[in-house]
């Protein structure tokens, strides 16, 4: 279970954090030889914050303002300690390496964790410079450094889980289309063999009535049975029971149809589809020809359908030799249809 978070909570503890580092400067305000200098380092830090804070739209901090947070990580501690001795005693004048500390943490947090560093490393030097290696643990650096390191391991392990979760996310979304895809083809496949049972089994019970032994006639059906199984596996929304209805009457008076629904009208709201296959079908019963072919048309264009009808010049003759002529003009176009996906004509 993942907890997230409010962003303006985060935003609220950080302020006040950085707040209570100003209100001990503000106690100790009287500590200072000159005071100048110190209220100039209280101006530059609560600036520093309160930019860091307030510009979060995004995650990353601008990289301007990572660099001023490294310049007043770098300013501020020789501000203060030049108007302090090295031993401040029992008071909060050296409020400027917690400080420091927490405008770091901020500027690591907000992924621009050089800068982070750069600021650190300095607050470090600066420190030994003036209260030698001991003020690292007297004035609290070293825990403002491990702070600065537990905030840059975290903001890393934050990044990779944000990138791990994409991915998963991903990766689920890929799995329920695939699943959704394959559940779809299952199916569809299942229609297909349920219909498909439907329209073979009058026509297998009468061979295993007639135990193999059919008509010619019989046999005539089981072509025109084929082609209709064919039409359900090719033709798909092709399909409705005129086009079905006047496919097989265009196979009884000999022509051949071929139909082939390639997913170009599967946009088609249930209105416009019945308006393009009862137009197909007008095509089919109004068209005397040796070959007919149905076939959709991609998307994109104003054309759901096409229909073609094609005659042999020598009725088949040559084919049947072999006779193909370089040209290939054995076949002549008796019909060439556009049905158009919306209520205007498009036909030639």
């Amino acid at each position: 279970m993942i907890i997230y978070v409010p962003r303006y909570l985060i935003i609220g503890l950080a302020a006040i954090f950085s707040a209570y580092h100003l209100t001990l400067a503000m106690v100790s305000i009287d500590v200072p030889r000159q005071k100048g200098p110190y209220i100039a380092a209280m101006v530059l830090y609560a600036i520093a914050t309160v930019l860091s804070l307030w510009l979060s739209r995004s995650p990353r901090m601008p990289i301007w303002l990572a660099a001023f947070n490294a310049v007043v990580a770098l300013a501020v501690p020789l501000l203060v300690t030049s108007q302090l001795n090295k031993v401040v005693g029992e008071n909060y004048a050296a409020w400027h390496t917690a400080a420091i500390g927490t405008l770091m943490v901020i500027t690591s947090t907000r992924r621009r964790h050089a800068f982070a560093w750069i600021g650190t490393g300095a607050l470090i030097i600066e420190t030994i410079a003036w209260a030698g290696p001991g003020g690292l643990v007297a004035y609290g650096v070293i825990g403002s450094t491990a702070w600065v390191a537990v905030s840059h391991a975290l903001s890393l392990s934050l990044a990779k889980a944000a990138r791990d979760a994409r991915q998963y996310a991903l990766a689920e979304r890929e799995a329920v289309e695939w699943r959704a895809a394959q559940e779809a083809h299952v199916s569809e496949r299942q229609f297909r063999l349920g219909q498909t049972s439907r329209m073979a089994l009058p026509m297998l019970r009468q061979i295993v009535a007639a135990n193999g032994e059919l008509s010619d006639s019989q046999r005539l059906e089981c072509l025109y049975l084929e082609g209709a199984i064919r039409d359900e596996i090719r033709g798909r929304k092709l399909l409705n029971d005129r086009v079905r209805e006047q496919i097989m009457a265009a196979r009884r008076k000999g022509t051949t149809v071929t139909l082939l629904d390639e997913g170009g009208i599967d946009d088609l709201d249930e209105a416009d589809l019945d308006r393009v296959l009862n137009r197909l079908a007008d095509a089919i019963r109004d068209t005397d020809t040796g070959k007919l072919i149905a076939r959709t048309v991609p998307e994109g264009s104003n054309v759901a359908v096409t229909v073609v009808g094609l005659s042999s010049l020598d009725d088949g003759h040559a084919s049947a030799l072999g006779n193909h002529d370089m040209d290939g003009d054995e076949d002549k176009v008796d019909l060439w249809l556009e049905i158009p996906r919306t209520d205007a004509t498009h036909s030639v």
